[in-house]
């Protein structure tokens, strides 16, 4: 296997369809999951009360987003940094930044407060979009290039 990504045409080949299947789940998401905030979040919000939702419907289909974004998000920083101490912390990482992100978001959202909506609309964010991505990439570059 280590031999496959020795070709680095190979290797951003798979970078750009790991990309390309983020930009799938976002494209994608209003069928994909059950997501109530989607269109409550596009609009003015701040005094707005919060939509009807499942609350366990919401956060299984945010388990099941979230899951599918740190998959493929982790894929690409294996590609891209190939250092198997690296993966293990960034895999620890998004666990733990996943259970952080569920407990502030279910104490927000049984709050239910207008004043929270920007912690939630952030909380949220984080949960749904591959951010974490975007912030370890540089973030490992940085160190790599450090040592």
């Amino acid at each position: 296997m280590q031999k496959v990504f020795q070709n680095k045409y190979l290797v951003y080949s798979f970078i750009f369809l790991l990309l390309a299947l983020l930009i799938s789940v976002r494209w994608k998401e209003h069928h994909l999951f059950y997501d109530p905030f989607l269109n409550y979040f596009k609009g003015i919000f701040q005094n707005k009360p919060l939509p009807n939702y499942n609350v366990f419907l919401l956060i299984f289909n945010y388990l099941i987003r979230y899951s599918i974004n740190s998959i493929l998000s982790i894929g690409i920083i294996y590609l891209l940094f190939r250092d198997f101490k690296t993966l293990k912390l960034i895999i620890y990482l998004y666990v733990l930044l996943f259970l952080i992100l569920l407990i502030l978001l279910i104490v927000v959202l049984f709050l239910n407060n207008p004043d929270y909506n920007f912690p939630l609309f952030y909380i949220r964010r984080f949960i749904i979009q591959p951010v974490f991505l975007i912030l370890f990439v540089p973030a490992l570059y940085f160190q790599k290039m450090v040592k």
